[in-house]
């Protein structure tokens, strides 16, 4: 029988964590709290790879970072410098073997190397390799990348990653080691991010700043579109690996992805939100007698939208926090109670109100039909949907798991029909212009493809691009291998 994975958030869902670390004697336990900070970007594997200057050790395993090592694994894995990630994946590509960090030896040495984004010329390159000979062990395009650094002539270790990011298209932002240095890169467009830290002489490298906050770590900057940092023993150097194609950091990390505490290109994430909800309230206000969000990440923009509106913010919704990933139900009564396990409304609060419901997306509309419906079996008297995004019409190809285009519900419905296919009083999307002015940006300066459908990296033309086959199981090409799929 058919099965489908039905709620998590009606929002696409998270990428990948990376996080690396040198000059500490506690490396591997400095990333092990690093990846709790990131663990909201990925809950299906962690990983931590540890060298001594002399080798490198890996523990990685599925589950949450917590499940994955314990007391006596972390004191085996010596050493002071340290990379780790922290995952998610579709159903399909949620295996063991995709795990992360990779961990390979080609002629230089030993490399360990972990990945959020997703590289679009990766079926190319290894349908390439495949027919040289060369043997892939997983459905990663991390592992591509991996080939392309073994596969390289370069004089040093430093040179070989150079050579072999050149060779590659897409948004990454990637964390390596080798026995005795650590590496951090971003693509030429800064799709994803990649933050630099330090703390007491360590350099610290992070997905979001809220890992380098975890530790005490002071934020010197991001690292640049196009640039690859080498640490060792000699210190930092900065190269600039690609030219600099522009500034097009992914906008859903400002909307969704992002932890509230994280700074992105100097803006606080929750400011950013709140601010959303705010612009919400001043173009569609209406008359309720509440606002609540979609926890989590809704909150900010509904105390926003609030605060602007003068109504008052009510805890309308409670998440259960300890469920993980939503059930694969095969039926759709069970996958109902899916929905009503994960997200329970407060009736005492909303009985015979006016209610105003923020969120951050809709991306099928399943979801959203399905909290507006509990808000309306709990009493409430109205339900005024206000999303602090514009409609979402187009998949990602970048390292973000959203549905194929025809599963996406704004692109085959305007405003009034997705409202009636939810089942809400009003509906209101916040206009482009509105979320650029929030972050600061003109068009040019974040990627605002699933908007706009408009992609600043080159994307090989059909979907089908994107499938490894291993095994049966179908994997995308995505961040850290394999972040792709419906929602």
């Amino acid at each position: 029988m058919d099965t489908q994975v039905i709620f998590d958030d009606d929002s696409p869902r998270e990428e990948c964590g990376v996080f690396g670390i040198f000059g500490t004697t506690e490396a591997s336990s400095m990333t092990y709290c690093g990846l709790i900070a990131l663990q909201h970007r990925g809950q299906e594997s962690a990983g931590i790879a540890v060298a001594d200057g002399n080798r490198i050790r890996l523990k990685k395993g599925m589950g949450l970072v917590s499940e994955v090592f314990a007391p006596a694994e972390m004191r085996s894995l010596a050493g002071h410098i340290a990379v780790g990630h922290v995952r998610y994946s579709t159903t399909g590509t949620s295996m063991a073997s995709n795990a992360q960090p990779l961990l390979v030896r080609h002629r230089l040495g030993q490399l360990a190397i972990a990945h959020n984004g997703n590289l679009t010329n990766a079926y190319d390159l290894r349908k390439q390799f495949e027919e040289e000979g060369s043997i892939f062990q997983t459905t990663s395009d991390t592992e591509v990348i991996a080939h392309l650094v073994a596969k390289s002539r370069g004089n040093s270790f430093q040179d070989s990653v150079v050579e072999a990011l050149r060779k590659v298209e897409g948004a990454y932002a990637l964390i390596a080691m080798s026995a005795d240095t650590l590496v951090g890169a971003r693509d030429p467009f800064g799709i994803r991010p990649l933050s630099l830290g330090r703390l007491n002489g360590m350099w610290v490298l992070a997905s979001e700043t809220c890992a380098l906050d975890a530790m005490g770590a002071e934020h010197v900057r991001d690292i640049e579109p196009g640039e690859v940092v080498f640490v060792d023993h000699d210190g930092l150097r900065s190269v600039q690996a690609m030219e600099k194609q522009g500034d097009a950091l992914c906008i859903f990390e400002y909307i969704y992805f992002a932890r509230p505490d994280s700074d992105l290109e100097g803006l606080n994430v929750h400011a950013v939100r709140k601010d959303l909800g705010r612009r919400l309230a001043r173009l569609f206000p209406v008359e309720a007698d509440l606002v609540t969000g979609v926890p989590d990440s809704s909150v900010s923009a509904a105390s926003g939208f609030a605060e602007e509106a003068r109504i008052p913010y009510e805890m309308g919704l409670v998440k259960n926090r300890y469920i993980g990933r939503t059930f694969i139900q095969p039926t759709q009564s069970l996958r109902e109670f899916d929905v009503k396990l994960k997200l329970n409304p407060l009736k005492r609060v909303i009985k015979g109100k006016r209610v105003v419901l923020v969120d951050d997306s809709i991306v099928r509309g399943t979801t959203m039909r399905h909290i507006v419906n509990l808000l309306r079996d709990a009493g409430a008297a109205e339900v005024h949907v206000r999303i602090s995004s514009p409609p979402y019409r187009s998949s990602c190809h970048y390292g973000i798991d959203t549905s194929s285009p025809k599963e996406l519900i704004a692109s085959t419905k305007e405003v009034e029909q997705i409202r009636q296919h939810i089942g809400a009083d009003t509906l209101h999307y916040l206009p482009l212009e509105q979320l650029l002015e929030a972050v600061g940006s003109g068009a040019a300066g974040h990627c605002l493809a699933c908007f706009t459908g408009q992609y600043p990296v080159r994307v090989p033309a059909g979907t089908a691009k994107y499938v490894f086959e291993d095994s049966g199981d179908s994997a995308a090409t995505a961040g850290g291998g394999g972040d792709d799929g419906a929602r």
